[in-house]
């Protein structure tokens, strides 16, 4: 029984000392009891991230550059926003680069400007001539129909809403128009001006180097 209790006591002992040392403040290094550590005021607990500087670089010449060219040498000035349309008006995808050539360049060349900005090139294929000015794509249609003559018809397509029920039938022969960026349009129907209400639209088409009949 004495073994029992002289057990007993010592983990009573025990536990006290661990109550009294949980509860006994920090002390600082006078003997005085440490202060708790406060934020400062109005501090924030997130460490702070400084915004991104601005980069700006002077935007080269890439007129009469082949397409593929002018890509690589604006991302090797800094400039990654890169992006091309068809000088020509007719909607054409530049599906391979290196079969094109810039003819006019958005901001224009010589500008200090933020290398983040959106630079467009307007581009021809290599066999072709560049226009004085980029052919401007057909502007949407609204209620009346719009004069699409002369305009190419991947373009003009585009213009109509998507839901449109279009007929497109060769002009000069009996032809399948397969890609109708390489057509242009001769005559429309309805004419131009007659209000659009969901009626179908029909074109009669030729090829982009053919004469309309």
């Amino acid at each position: 029984m004495r073994t029992h209790h002289t057990i007993t006591l010592l983990t009573t002992a025990a536990a006290t000392a661990l109550a009294l040392t949980a509860c006994t403040p920090q002390t600082s290094s006078n003997g005085k009891p440490a202060a708790p550590s406060a934020a400062a005021p109005g501090a924030s607990s997130a460490p702070s991230i400084a915004a991104p500087a601005t980069k700006t670089a002077t935007l080269p010449n890439f007129v009469g550059k082949g397409l593929q060219t002018a890509q690589d040498e604006a991302q090797a000035a800094g400039f990654y926003a890169l992006k091309s349309h068809d000088a020509l008006g007719r909607d054409r995808l530049q599906a391979l680069d290196r079969n094109w050539k810039v003819c006019s360049q958005t901001p224009a060349a010589g500008a200090s400007i933020d290398t983040g900005t959106s630079v467009d090139f307007g581009a021809v294929k290599l066999e072709e001539t560049c226009p004085a000015t980029d052919a401007p794509a057909p502007k949407p249609a609204g209620d009346t129909m719009p004069n699409f003559v002369g305009q190419g018809m991947k373009a003009v397509r585009g213009a109509l809403p998507s839901n449109a029920s279009i007929t497109v039938k060769d002009a000069v022969q009996s032809r399948m128009v397969l890609q109708e960026s390489n057509w242009k349009v001769c005559s429309q129907d309805p004419k131009p001006g007659t209000a659009l209400s969901g009626q179908p639209v029909s074109f009669t088409v030729a090829k982009t180097e053919e004469t309309c009949p």
